[in-house]
């Protein structure tokens, strides 16, 4: 496929069409949307092959921000350009972005804090994310210099609470993994063929970069605060690997210490953000609304994607030829058993500390997430039954 092709408005109604019926039914995570995006672009529509596929899941897990959201854009890219990429993206965030504003519109007003529902879904918060690590730790630390990787960054993370302390022990696992891993990457020659200009993604790369560094710089100079706000969510989305769980600290130390938004209304929003479908990157939608209403949280939903889209439109070009290099491979694997311990951090701060109060919330815990891991039950209906446990404890103790 070549850049300048036409693509015809029935080819993105196409692409509307079958992302966004993907968006209202892909439950599960990250993984579990690579599942359904096989099935139905590979398996059904044959818009990739399987080596294509592969390519393409390979580079956006290298790459920070949402990875099955990145996915999706390169398929849309693939089937129909640069129109197709956008157009896939808002097929498949959409739905979870419109479901999460409306949640915290229905919040407005409430004392979150008290209701009972709502500590329900901080316990779905624990299940989830305690299953998010066991399942990242077997496939991302699978020996024991990965494992002592994880463990440093678990150490530093939480003793060392800065901002870009998560970044640092990003860059020190990459330096680790160069250095313990540089030899064993396997090489593919594999082409990868995509419709897009390298001058094209040149501009989205200088733009990636661009923003990241003068945001800040007009946040400080300027009291706009929709500046502030952008360079928060536009900032956690582009220094997060690992997917949407990882992405909870980064926004927890943005919104809550701003007191934009209170650590109860954070950590239900988490809870809420299981029920849906899609990327979990949409819970960005939901502070956002919290914050300023609707327009609030298509500012937030837009500035945390921004990052993802600008690098996979600017890396796709280039793909073909950084991936043979061995090298950046043992990076990337030194990245990915950093982010383990990341995870394991935001696990215990705020999610734990802030949850579990008690043996009963421990009890409880315990069955959602055995719900996840063992009886392999869809998420939704996980938190419905921790919302239905709040509630239930919150009137036996009246």
């Amino acid at each position: 496929m070549r850049e300048r092709k036409r693509i015809s408005g029935k080819a993105l109604a196409e692409i509307l069409m079958v992302s966004t019926r993907l968006g209202f039914t892909s439950f599960g995570g990250p993984i579990a949307h690579l599942g359904y995006f096989h099935e139905e672009y590979v398996k059904r529509r044959k818009w990739l092959d399987e080596k294509g596929y592969a390519e393409l899941v390979a580079l956006c897990q290298f790459l920070p921000g949402p990875a099955s959201s990145q996915v999706g854009i390169g398929i849309g890219i693939v089937r129909g350009g640069l129109l197709g990429g956008i157009t896939s993206f808002i097929g498949f965030t959409l739905p979870s972005v419109i479901a999460l504003i409306l949640f915290a519109l229905l919040l407005d007003g409430m004392e979150v804090g008290s209701a009972g529902w709502i500590h329900g879904l901080k316990l779905v918060a624990v299940a989830v994310v305690a299953h998010a690590i066991v399942g990242m730790a077997e496939k991302l630390t699978p020996d024991l210099k990965r494992k002592a990787i994880a463990l440093i960054a678990l150490i530093i993370t939480l003793v060392w609470e800065m901002t870009f302390a998560q970044v640092i022990v990003i860059g020190l696992g990459a330096l680790a993994g160069y250095l313990l891993f540089k030899q064993d990457g396997e090489d593919d020659d594999a082409p990868f063929e995509i419709p897009l200009s390298k001058n094209l993604a040149a501009a989205c790369l200088a733009a990636f970069f661009g923003l990241l560094l003068l945001l800040p710089i007009l946040r400080e100079i300027t009291s706009i605060e929709w500046i502030a706000v952008f360079d928060s969510f536009y900032r956690s989305g582009a220094l997060v690997f690992g997917g949407g769980h990882v992405v909870l600290p980064l926004l927890e130390q943005e919104v809550v210490p701003t007191v934009w938004v209170s650590e109860e209304a954070f950590l239900a929003g988490y809870g809420a953000a299981q029920a849906v479908p899609g990327p979990l990157f949409t819970f960005a939608a939901y502070l956002g609304a919290v914050m300023n209403g609707w327009a609030g949280g298509l500012l937030a939903t837009a500035a945390i994607f921004l990052p993802a889209f600008l690098l996979i439109v600017g890396t796709l070009p280039f793909w073909a030829n950084l991936r043979q290099n061995p090298a950046m491979k043992g990076a990337f694997m030194g990245v990915n058993a950093a982010v383990v311990g990341i995870l394991i951090a935001a696990f215990y701060q705020p999610i734990w500390t802030s949850t579990i109060k008690g043996a009963t919330d421990f009890a409880a815990a315990a069955v959602l997430f055995s719900m996840l891991a063992y009886w392999k039950l869809p998420p939704w209906s996980v938190v419905v039954a921790g919302a239905l446990f709040g509630i239930g404890l919150d009137v036996l103790t009246k």
